[in-house]
């Protein structure tokens, strides 16, 4: 695994490159007036691409003559699908989302459910269905050394939520299906801006909790 990625990423910059290990590469870029990040995982031959954001031309450019296999959204929200329709219909590729937000995403060919699987060059990504953000936002974890996790989780606290339930109800599921499971060492990879690791944040996870959002 590379030593000098930060994933420090401005939108029309430098793409940041991480080797995952096992012939996987990571390629993040941002895009977008609202600072999206978009991951391509390349391995054998084949790409994913975690959310389809925002400015097709670069997505489009990043992913090249290679092609893509596949498109996974993380979850409903508009800004993280932008550049969707236009990357399934140049790239052919399929496109997934969870079953609970799939029907506000303009074009899924597949939906997901938590504890499904999904595979780029024969490298297996697990779905974690974290609910709160929104009904159907996943975590994808990849070895559990290496989670995209959408607005579910940053550096500082989950995602936006709307009622003390839905708060509730992400901390719930970030507590038992993310930090529960995952060691201090796992890295995540947010929706916007800079990455983190679990470690880093797990201390803050009862601050979180109290303040209500």
């Amino acid at each position: 695994m590379s030593t000098d990625y930060t994933g420090d990423v401005v939108r029309g910059g430098e793409p940041a490159v991480r080797d995952l290990g096992g012939g996987l590469t990571l390629t993040k870029v941002s895009v977008g007036p609202m600072d999206n990040n978009a991951y391509l995982l390349s391995a054998g031959g084949e790409q994913l691409l975690i959310d389809a954001a925002n400015d097709a031309g670069t997505l489009l450019d990043l992913i090249g003559p290679a092609g893509l296999r596949t498109v996974v959204t993380t979850h409903r929200h508009g800004d993280h699908w932008q550049a969707l329709a236009e990357v399934v219909k140049v790239t052919g590729a399929e496109s997934l989302a969870h079953t609970d937000d799939a029907g506000e995403i303009p074009v899924v060919t597949r939906s997901l459910s938590g504890g499904d699987t999904v595979e780029v060059g024969g490298h297996v990504l697990d779905v974690i269905h974290i609910v709160g953000h929104t009904p159907g936002s996943i975590v994808l974890s990849y070895r559990g050394e290496h989670l995209f996790t959408g607005d579910s989780l940053f550096p500082g606290g989950h995602g936006r939520t709307t009622t003390p339930e839905d708060h509730a109800r992400i901390m719930d599921d970030l507590e038992s299906r993310v930090f529960g499971r995952f060691g201090d060492g796992t890295w995540f990879y947010p929706g916007h801006g800079k990455d983190s690791t679990l470690g880093a944040e797990r201390p803050s996870l009862a601050e979180w909790r109290a303040r209500g959002w």
